[in-house]
């Protein structure tokens, strides 16, 4: 699997360079959202605008990122889909599940605005 990581203080971008997130993907990104999860990335943003194909395995690996972030109170949003993965996502439903951007910049804003907005609930919750 080809991909790049940029890593910030809040978020890190998971830029995905293959055509195809498939079978033969899907189980090397699980790994690595893993990995970025357990050393406390709870923020991880997708940039799959290199991919123009994706198959259930791949839906997977995205339902696995999105799982860990929340699971972790973090936000897993995925940026730059094609319109035959967009139409896939659609299909699915998953669209109402998911976090989805056009680009990666808008990613990192939706990232550090609900940072942004979950401190402010927990400061809330503590002053009370």
């Amino acid at each position: 699997m080809h991909f790049t990581l940029d890593k910030n203080e809040k978020y890190v971008v998971v830029k995905l360079h293959e055509q195809k997130l498939n079978t033969l993907i899907a189980a090397e990104l699980k790994s690595e959202l893993l990995l970025l999860n357990t050393q406390g990335y709870n923020n991880i943003i997708l940039d799959l605008s290199e991919s123009i194909y994706c198959d259930s395995s791949g839906l997977s690996a995205i339902l696995v990122g999105n799982r860990l972030c929340r699971n972790s109170n973090g936000s897993f949003v995925i940026s730059g889909l094609s319109e035959t993965v967009k139409k896939l996502i659609q299909i699915s439903q998953l669209d109402k599940v998911l976090n989805i951007t056009s680009h990666a910049p808008e990613a990192v804003d939706y990232v550090l605005m609900d940072e942004l907005e979950r401190n402010e609930k927990v400061s809330n919750i503590k002053s009370e």
